[in-house]
């Protein structure tokens, strides 16, 4: 049996699921789509650990704020981020350290 398993991902960001279920979408170009989903798509990301970036929906991570989300950038995580619906993703992967589409997901020294 193995011990570990390797992963391409160069960061891991959380998204609270309870936050995302309480805004029903808000996100994607339709606004129809929640926030992991979204963003994945958008970073036209790759599933599991085959993907440059890993997007984790986590249970409930405390916070709750009304009208947003709260995500957390697994390698910086002091800060974590409140996304109302309708937010820049471009803005946003940028913020995480993720790139943007079309450009190659650098990892952090």
């Amino acid at each position: 049996m193995k011990d570990h398993v390797r992963s391409n991902w160069h960061n891991a960001i959380l998204v609270c699921r309870k936050c995302e279920k309480k805004l029903d979408g808000g996100f994607g170009p339709d606004g129809d789509q929640r926030l992991a989903k979204a963003l994945k798509k958008h970073l036209s990301l790759k599933k599991g650990r085959k993907a440059a970036a890993g997007i984790v929906e986590v249970s409930c991570l405390g916070i709750c704020p009304k009208g947003a989300v709260t995500v957390v950038n697994g390698s910086a995580s002091r800060d974590w981020l409140l996304v109302r619906p309708g937010a820049d993703l471009d803005a946003l992967a940028r913020e995480l350290g993720i790139g943007g589409p079309g450009k190659a997901l650098e990892q952090e020294a």
